[in-house]
């Protein structure tokens, strides 16, 4: 008989008394993580304190209990107290608690992925349509299912949500490309008047598009945004121009990113540097005429140009690549 068998032996033996302490130790800074360890050795008997734990304890800013509550029912295959814990109306008030809470709610829709069933689906694609939960996208992106496209694109504009709704949009595949489109489109609610929200899921957009073998009537379908009023979005529309548009499209794509680039944020301008390298036989021209324009009269002079000492540092580079035998496309 193994250690394991003797000490999952032991704690069967234990009294309902027991289990409720080893719940109760749940709260502990220390103690907790071994608790978890215990409370499954304790088998089905840890399940319904475990339960009530979850469902009728005090939510808290500290979620670390509740999440440990979540992991060992998880563990002891509790999945209709994960489902009936997700569903339960809860009513908390405080900013603090109801953030705390909300790490435990996505830990719990993260540890469904692993029945990943109709049921699980049905719930979890209702509580994304109140809410984009992270944990929620993350398990029924695991589903591949075109019909969560909607929410995907729609949960792009919400910060925390964002990188697991990108990550769904890429498992679902090319049949989110017309959405994708479409969000990268809509301001909303107008051009004029556009929310953060909207112009992050337009921006997401954009840069998933540019991931996908995008052809030249889906770049003729996205050049208007080269023109549009935000410098990143209309910065990802010259890159995918430059990705996939015919020659003279790409030249007036690179005299765009010169343009916006007073606009630019440093992480942009990073991108757009990144961008010019790697399509600089596409870019030369333009960067060379730029330069020329901007050049100041002698070379003593220091120029104040901050585009002309970027475009100056991308050209370096590329000849220094060059002579490496790192030669751009």
């Amino acid at each position: 008989m193994t250690e394991e068998t003797d000490l999952r032996g032991h704690f069967r033996d234990r009294s309902e008394e027991r289990v409720q302490r080893l719940v109760d130790r749940l709260n502990s800074l220390k103690e907790g993580e071994l608790a978890v360890v215990e409370l499954v050795a304790c088998g089905k008997r840890a399940v319904e304190p475990l339960r009530r734990f979850l469902l009728y304890g005090k939510p808290s800013g500290i979620f670390q209990p509740r999440q440990r509550a979540v992991e060992a029912l998880a563990e002891l295959g509790a999945k209709d107290v994960l489902l009936e814990y997700l569903t339960f109306e809860k009513h908390i008030s405080d900013p603090v608690d109801r953030y705390g809470e909300e790490a435990v709610e996505n830990t719990a829709a993260r540890l469904l992925a692993g029945w990943r069933d109709e049921e699980v689906y049905n719930v979890l694609l209702r509580l994304l349509s109140r809410k984009p939960m992270p944990g929620v996208i993350e398990t029924i992106g695991e589903y591949r299912r075109p019909g969560t496209i909607p929410d995907f694109v729609s949960a792009l504009g919400d910060d925390i949500a964002r990188i697991p709704a990108e990550e769904a949009l890429r498992k679902v595949g090319e049949s989110a490309r017309w959405a994708l489109r479409d969000a990268a489109l809509t301001p909303v609610p107008s051009a004029a008047d556009e929310t953060p929200s909207s112009l992050r899921r337009r921006t997401s957009a954009l840069r998933l598009l540019a991931e996908r073998n995008l052809s030249a009537e889906d770049w003729r379908n996205l050049a208007a945004l080269t023109r549009d009023h935000d410098p990143e979005i209309a910065a990802r529309a010259c890159w995918i121009a430059l990705l996939v548009a015919e020659e003279s499209c790409k030249q007036l794509a690179v005299r765009r990113l010169v343009d916006v680039l007073p606009e630019a944020d440093l992480f942009l301008q990073t991108e757009i540097e990144g961008w010019l390298l790697r399509c600089f036989g596409s870019a030369r021209i333009v960067i060379d005429e730029e330069i020329a324009r901007r050049q100041p009269a002698t070379e003593d002079t220091q120029s104040p140009d901050k585009v002309l000492r970027f475009l100056l540092a991308v050209k370096r580079r590329t000849e220094t690549e060059s002579r490496e035998g790192h030669a751009p496309e």
